[in-house]
């Protein structure tokens, strides 16, 4: 396309556990397309931050229950190996990252450490289907939190439901309560999809709603209006 010009920011999508090397390849192809019908040509790399499907799922699956720990400062599987590959790729430029599954809870954590040792300048992560992680007050307007849902608008990803948001606030009388939401994003978006968890990036039947279209379609402009189309 003529007259194009750079993304100013890079794009990284981190994949859950198991999952297969093409897990991402028609959503880039659509987020690519979006990008060059908007002028602008764009740097998006895949990672695989705890392995693909080749890797030892049972190791894959202990890493990422580690790396969820809250009081966990120093296991970091998922957000050390992301980390490393944008401190080589990206130094000095603002990121998006979007995690599908485990993928979400080490783009998350990647891009605090980033940010905090000063590698990037800025960052914004976009969790798909992943399990709840706390989010730090300062950063929740920074994260969008998309989750399946039936037709019935109720939750079709049985690993969203895996840990928690919650910590305790004060209440009036000073006595100390339990907020579910404590640590939530602040944006929490809702996707009706045809299938559950392992479906979110599908474009065929029998994922494909007769007026909304794809899983893949619901997807991908959900990611374009909540944070991917306003990148500069």
């Amino acid at each position: 396309m003529q007259g194009e010009i750079a993304l100013d920011w890079d794009i990284y999508l981190l994949a859950g556990i198991g999952s297969t090397r093409t897990i991402f390849a028609e959503c880039i192809k659509e987020l690519q397309r979006r990008y060059s019908e908007s002028g602008k040509s764009s740097r998006i790399r895949e990672l695989f931050p705890y392995g693909d499907h080749t890797h030892n799922f049972y190791r894959q699956l202990l890493k990422v229950g580690k790396d969820l720990y809250r009081l966990s400062k120093s296991v970091q599987y998922g957000a050390h190996a992301a980390a490393e590959q944008v401190r080589q790729l990206s130094a000095g430029r603002p990121v998006l990252f979007i995690g599908h599954s485990g993928g979400g809870v080490a783009a998350y954590r990647a891009a605090v450490m980033l940010w905090r040792e000063g590698v990037i300048p800025d960052w914004r992560v976009v969790q798909i289907g992943s399990p709840r992680q706390p989010v730090h007050a300062d950063h929740a307007d920074k994260v969008h939190y998309i989750v399946a849902v039936d037709d019935k608008g109720e939750c079709a990803d049985f690993i969203t439901r895996i840990g928690t948001w919650g910590g305790f606030s004060p209440s009036r009388n000073g006595v100390p309560l339990w907020n579910r939401v404590k640590y939530a994003p602040k944006h929490i978006v809702p996707v009706p999809m045809l299938g559950g968890h392992q479906h979110y990036f599908r474009k065929e039947e029998p994922f494909v709603h007769p007026e909304r279209g794809s899983n893949l379609r619901m997807v991908t402009e959900t990611i374009w209006a909540c944070i991917a189309g306003g990148l500069g």
